[in-house]
């Protein structure tokens, strides 16, 4: 059985999320991890649109980011997104950003079901058991 499925997004710092030393703004890193979930999604057939699709929207409600050196204009990083199995009702993601093999950045993001009326659902919906089961996680 497969625990931990991850993928790897290459992505490049353009002028606009930099400040005015060419430095990566901190609140940046969250789009990095934005772009590492949404192409996992995407790549892994449970995006939100396939949410939405089965009455469900999947709001962040935590994210936490850790920096460790910074990144600058130009340059060019991955993020690597790791899906974290859990037995919750939620979706939770790790990230890592690498550039040049150094780490630059950790952090985590969770996510949780709402119906279509926007109250919590507390069980797994059962397009989400159906898409661990399809994966080995379950």
């Amino acid at each position: 059985m497969n625990n931990k499925l991850s993928i790897h997004t290459k992505l490049k710092v353009r002028f606009s999320e930099c400040d005015s030393l060419q430095i990566v703004w901190h609140g940046n890193y969250l789009k990095y991890f934005e772009e590492g979930r949404e192409d996992f999604a995407q790549k892994h057939h449970i995006s939100y649109l396939d949410a939405k699709a089965n009455g469900f929207a999947t709001p962040i409600v935590k994210s936490s980011c850790e920096h460790k050196l910074p990144l600058k204009y130009g340059d060019e990083f991955m993020v690597e997104t790791s899906f974290i199995p859990t037995d919750a009702a939620k979706i939770i993601y790790n990230y890592k950003v690498f550039k040049d093999n150094k780490l630059i950045c950790t952090g985590e993001t969770v996510q949780v079901f709402i119906d279509e009326n926007g109250e919590l659902v507390l069980h797994n919906p059962s397009f989400f058991l159906d898409w661990k089961k399809k994966m080995g996680l379950i």
